[in-house]
């Protein structure tokens, strides 16, 4: 009977320890995805404290694109703008720290770019993930800023992920149609103008990495999104 009891107990601690073995190994990559971005939000939480931002600006969140782009409020002039890009961040990064970046902030609209969650890596999440994360930034924001318009840049053609274009084109489909779906969602098309008459990447708009846009491949992207902006706010161009 002692043997049964034991061979329970012995049974039930098991099974114990297997479950916080499982509860440990589920929270490690969420600890990882925090701890990467963290001096980084860090950083803005900083410039929440010395900057202050007008109510009527655009708020610019997503990666790299977003954090390289110099002349941002040159080319978004005469609208204000908050910029909050962190280089190599994916859509679940975004979703984990879209209230730490939004929140403390008024804002007239929201521009949002992201563009690594297919990169050729076998990390990389499928279009239907990166749509659902997308989906969930706008669950995020409509907590809060519920008629606020929120715009979704298309991903940009580049010769570096060239070969992974066929699943970015499926994902700015899935992105296209939530737009067309929701309200106050608009999706900004672009990636025409990064194509030439071959229907391949135009080099000379991207720095030497062929990834990024150059100065000139910034004017073109500020002119788009500018333009979408304008649009929405029936703003009509004086030139």
């Amino acid at each position: 009977m002692k043997k049964i009891v034991f061979n329970i107990r012995l049974a039930a601690l098991i099974f114990a320890s297997l479950i916080f073995i499982s509860v440990c190994s589920a929270q490690k990559p969420q600890e990882q995805v925090a701890n990467k971005f963290e001096s980084e939000i860090a950083a803005f939480d900083k410039l929440n404290q010395t900057e202050k931002y007008s109510d009527q600006s655009i708020l610019f969140v997503g990666s790299s694109s977003i954090r390289l782009w110099n002349t941002i409020r040159d080319e978004m002039a005469p609208y204000p703008v908050i910029q909050r890009g962190f280089g190599g961040s994916r859509t679940p990064d975004v979703v984990e720290y879209l209230k730490r970046i939004a929140y403390p902030h008024q804002f007239r609209a929201m521009v949002i770019f992201v563009a690594n969650d297919i990169t050729g890596s076998p990390n990389d999440l499928s279009p239907t993930e990166t749509m659902l994360n997308f989906k969930q930034m706008v669950k995020i924001i409509r907590a809060k800023y519920k008629k606020l318009p929120i715009f979704i840049v298309e991903i940009t053609p580049s010769q570096s992920r060239w070969k992974q274009w066929l699943q970015i084109k499926q994902t700015n489909a899935m992105l296209k149609e939530l737009c067309q779906k929701g309200k106050n969602l608009v999706f900004i098309e672009t990636a025409r103008s990064y194509l030439n008459e071959k229907g391949e990447p135009k080099d000379e708009l991207f720095r030497d990495d062929h990834l990024h846009l150059n100065h000139q491949g910034y004017l073109i992207w500020g002119k788009l999104i500018k333009g979408q902006i304008d649009q929405k706010f029936e703003i009509k161009d004086k030139g």
